[in-house]
């Protein structure tokens, strides 16, 4: 791709959740997870462009060509007493990177949060993502070596929810 090329930034639709999903598959490809990916295109466009979406995401073109995404969601500090966005997925395809379209979608997504009172942006990125961490870095993104993320899920976490029903 030589000479000028239109970067546009655009809310993905109902209509983009089987290419927000391919995108999802192909970075967790890059990181050796696919297998871990269990959520489905109709999973997306259920939860992301229903009544009441659980996320928001943001594509890349590039000359009309799909070049990243970003999925995002609102989420609020106690300790701050602010709300902020907190970056689910970041995406950009091999053939456009170098190009600052993570750091374009990010500061979308940013600028889009800041907008609705949004004040900090927050992150996680796999231990072995040594490329991501390095771009989140340089961008002014820092780990925050003060908090760690523990998870429950599956048959644990429904197990656990349900004794709070008095279910099974």
């Amino acid at each position: 791709m030589n000479g000028k090329v239109t970067v546009t930034i655009r809310e993905a639709r109902a209509d983009d959740a089987r290419l927000l999903h391919e995108a999802l598959l192909s970075l967790a490809r890059h990181t050796g997870d696919e297998h871990k990916i269990e959520s489905t295109p109709e999973d997306l466009l259920q939860y992301g462009f229903g009544p009441n979406p659980a996320f928001e995401a943001l594509i890349a073109e590039v000359d009309g060509r799909f070049a990243g995404m970003c999925l995002s969601f609102s989420s609020f500090s106690t300790w701050r007493g602010k709300p902020g966005i907190y970056v689910q997925d970041l995406y950009v395809d091999d053939a456009f990177r170098g190009r600052r379209i993570g750091e374009r979608l990010l500061q979308a997504a940013a600028s889009r949060g800041y907008a609705r009172g949004a004040r900090h942006l927050r992150l996680s990125v796999d231990r072995a993502n040594i490329s991501a961490q390095a771009f989140y870095e340089r961008v002014g993104i820092q780990h925050c070596r003060d908090e760690q993320i523990h998870m429950m899920r599956g048959e644990q976490f429904e197990a656990f929810a349900q004794r709070a029903t008095g279910g099974e």
